[in-house]
Protein backbone atom coordinates (compact mmCIF):
# COMPACT_ATOMS: atom_id res chain seq x y z
CA UNK A 1 0.00 0.00 0.00
CA UNK A 2 2.70 2.30 1.19
CA UNK A 3 4.84 1.50 -2.67
CA UNK A 4 1.22 2.36 -4.14
CA UNK A 5 1.42 6.04 -2.51
CA UNK A 6 5.29 6.55 -3.38
CA UNK A 7 4.08 5.57 -6.99
CA UNK A 8 1.70 7.99 -6.88
CA UNK A 9 3.29 10.41 -5.23
CA UNK A 10 6.25 9.94 -7.63
CA UNK A 11 3.73 10.63 -10.71
CA UNK A 12 2.56 14.08 -8.87
CA UNK A 13 5.97 15.21 -8.99
CA UNK A 14 6.59 14.08 -12.28
CA UNK A 15 3.09 16.15 -13.56
CA UNK A 16 4.40 19.18 -11.50
CA UNK A 17 7.69 19.05 -13.68
CA UNK A 18 6.92 17.98 -17.09
CA UNK A 19 3.80 20.02 -17.58
CA UNK A 20 5.33 23.70 -16.75
CA UNK A 21 8.54 22.48 -18.90
CA UNK A 22 6.03 21.66 -21.89
CA UNK A 23 4.61 24.68 -21.13
CA UNK A 24 7.63 26.88 -21.37
CA UNK A 25 9.44 25.06 -24.55
CA UNK A 26 6.06 25.14 -25.85
CA UNK A 27 6.26 29.21 -25.62
CA UNK A 28 9.77 29.70 -26.03
CA UNK A 29 8.84 27.61 -29.85
CA UNK A 30 6.63 30.14 -30.56
CA UNK A 31 8.01 33.36 -29.83
CA UNK A 32 11.25 31.58 -32.41
CA UNK A 33 8.73 30.82 -34.79
CA UNK A 34 7.33 34.43 -34.74
CA UNK A 35 10.17 36.37 -34.81
CA UNK A 36 12.07 34.05 -37.54
CA UNK A 37 9.95 35.92 -40.32
CA UNK A 38 10.94 39.72 -39.20
CA UNK A 39 13.66 40.68 -41.76
CA UNK A 40 16.88 42.03 -40.18
CA UNK A 41 16.51 45.72 -38.58
CA UNK A 42 18.80 48.28 -39.59
CA UNK A 43 21.24 49.07 -36.59
CA UNK A 44 23.85 51.77 -35.75
CA UNK A 45 26.94 49.14 -35.32
CA UNK A 46 26.52 48.21 -39.42
CA UNK A 47 28.88 49.57 -41.39
CA UNK A 48 26.57 50.04 -44.02
CA UNK A 49 25.01 52.96 -41.92
CA UNK A 50 27.91 54.37 -40.35
CA UNK A 51 28.12 57.97 -40.83
CA UNK A 52 32.10 57.81 -41.60
CA UNK A 53 33.39 56.10 -44.66
CA UNK A 54 36.86 54.55 -44.69
CA UNK A 55 37.42 52.34 -47.28
CA UNK A 56 35.65 51.13 -50.48
CA UNK A 57 32.20 50.88 -49.99
CA UNK A 58 29.51 48.96 -51.73
CA UNK A 59 26.76 51.22 -53.66
CA UNK A 60 25.22 48.79 -54.54
CA UNK A 61 24.66 47.26 -51.72
CA UNK A 62 23.43 51.02 -49.91
CA UNK A 63 21.07 51.21 -52.57
CA UNK A 64 19.33 47.84 -52.07
CA UNK A 65 18.11 49.28 -48.96
CA UNK A 66 15.74 51.48 -50.83
CA UNK A 67 16.29 54.63 -48.93
CA UNK A 68 17.32 57.81 -49.80
CA UNK A 69 21.22 58.37 -49.86
CA UNK A 70 23.30 61.76 -49.07
CA UNK A 71 27.17 61.26 -49.34
CA UNK A 72 28.84 64.58 -48.15
CA UNK A 73 32.24 64.86 -49.80
CA UNK A 74 34.64 66.81 -46.89
CA UNK A 75 37.91 67.13 -45.18
CA UNK A 76 38.92 67.79 -41.96
CA UNK A 77 41.05 71.02 -42.61
CA UNK A 78 38.08 72.48 -44.28
CA UNK A 79 35.85 75.01 -41.66
CA UNK A 80 32.43 75.10 -43.40
CA UNK A 81 32.94 71.17 -43.65
CA UNK A 82 34.21 71.05 -39.62
CA UNK A 83 30.93 72.72 -39.20
CA UNK A 84 29.05 70.76 -41.60
CA UNK A 85 30.04 67.37 -38.89
CA UNK A 86 27.64 68.32 -36.37
CA UNK A 87 25.09 68.36 -38.35
CA UNK A 88 26.21 65.23 -40.69
CA UNK A 89 26.25 62.94 -37.12
CA UNK A 90 23.25 64.00 -35.22
CA UNK A 91 21.41 63.22 -38.82
CA UNK A 92 22.92 59.60 -39.36
CA UNK A 93 21.80 59.14 -35.71
CA UNK A 94 18.04 60.58 -35.98
CA UNK A 95 17.33 58.79 -39.28
CA UNK A 96 18.85 55.06 -39.35
CA UNK A 97 16.80 53.20 -40.99
CA UNK A 98 15.19 56.16 -42.92
CA UNK A 99 17.90 57.33 -45.07
CA UNK A 100 21.61 56.72 -45.44
CA UNK A 101 23.76 59.48 -44.88
CA UNK A 102 27.51 59.12 -45.70
CA UNK A 103 30.72 61.46 -45.55
CA UNK A 104 33.60 60.72 -47.56
CA UNK A 105 37.16 62.71 -46.55
CA UNK A 106 38.52 63.65 -49.65
CA UNK A 107 42.10 64.17 -48.44
CA UNK A 108 42.64 60.97 -46.60
CA UNK A 109 40.58 58.87 -49.29
CA UNK A 110 40.96 61.04 -52.73
CA UNK A 111 40.22 57.80 -54.87
CA UNK A 112 36.71 57.54 -53.37
CA UNK A 113 35.59 60.70 -54.89
CA UNK A 114 37.16 60.08 -58.35
CA UNK A 115 34.04 59.35 -59.79
CA UNK A 116 31.85 61.99 -58.28
CA UNK A 117 31.50 65.93 -59.91
CA UNK A 118 33.25 67.52 -56.73
CA UNK A 119 35.05 70.93 -57.43
CA UNK A 120 34.46 72.37 -53.81
CA UNK A 121 33.88 71.00 -50.22
CA UNK A 122 31.61 70.31 -48.91
CA UNK A 123 29.64 69.07 -51.61
CA UNK A 124 26.83 67.04 -50.88
CA UNK A 125 25.74 64.33 -53.58
CA UNK A 126 22.29 62.73 -53.60
CA UNK A 127 20.13 59.81 -54.64
CA UNK A 128 16.60 59.02 -54.10
CA UNK A 129 14.99 55.43 -52.31
CA UNK A 130 15.81 54.22 -55.92
CA UNK A 131 19.19 54.29 -56.02
CA UNK A 132 18.71 57.23 -59.38
CA UNK A 133 19.84 60.84 -59.01
CA UNK A 134 17.51 62.91 -56.99
CA UNK A 135 15.39 65.09 -59.21
CA UNK A 136 14.25 67.96 -57.10
CA UNK A 137 11.21 69.74 -57.99
CA UNK A 138 13.10 73.56 -57.63
CA UNK A 139 16.89 72.24 -57.99
CA UNK A 140 17.43 76.35 -58.08
CA UNK A 141 15.70 76.96 -54.68
CA UNK A 142 17.85 73.82 -52.77
CA UNK A 143 20.61 75.44 -54.42
CA UNK A 144 21.29 72.06 -56.87
CA UNK A 145 23.06 71.89 -59.21
CA UNK A 146 22.47 68.31 -62.12
CA UNK A 147 25.27 67.00 -63.69
CA UNK A 148 24.29 65.04 -66.99
CA UNK A 149 26.20 62.56 -69.30
CA UNK A 150 27.72 64.12 -72.11
CA UNK A 151 27.46 61.32 -73.85
CA UNK A 152 23.66 60.15 -73.48
CA UNK A 153 22.29 63.16 -71.77
CA UNK A 154 21.29 61.23 -68.87
CA UNK A 155 20.78 62.85 -65.25
CA UNK A 156 23.95 61.31 -63.17
CA UNK A 157 24.34 63.31 -60.27
CA UNK A 158 22.45 65.87 -57.85
CA UNK A 159 24.56 67.82 -56.03
CA UNK A 160 24.55 70.61 -53.73
CA UNK A 161 27.72 72.78 -52.64
CA UNK A 162 28.83 74.04 -49.36
CA UNK A 163 27.26 73.94 -45.84
CA UNK A 164 23.32 72.51 -46.21
CA UNK A 165 21.67 73.20 -42.97
CA UNK A 166 20.01 69.94 -40.95
CA UNK A 167 16.15 71.33 -42.06
CA UNK A 168 16.86 71.72 -45.41
CA UNK A 169 18.62 67.90 -45.66
CA UNK A 170 15.98 66.52 -44.22
CA UNK A 171 13.20 69.14 -46.87
CA UNK A 172 15.44 66.93 -49.66
CA UNK A 173 15.47 63.51 -48.22
CA UNK A 174 11.78 63.63 -47.76
CA UNK A 175 11.67 64.79 -51.16
CA UNK A 176 13.82 62.02 -52.25
CA UNK A 177 10.98 59.27 -50.48
CA UNK A 178 12.65 58.99 -46.91
CA UNK A 179 9.44 57.69 -44.75
CA UNK A 180 8.64 59.72 -41.61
Amino acid sequence: MENKKEIKSSRKLIIKIIIPLIIVIAIVGIWFIKNADKPPLVTSDNPDFSLHVTEEYDFEKLKSYGLPIMIDFGADYCPPCREMTPILVKLNQELQGKAIIKYIDVEKYPELAQDYPISVIPTQVFFDKDGKPYVPTDAKALGMIMYTSKDTGEHVFTVHEGIMIAEKVITVLKEMGMEE
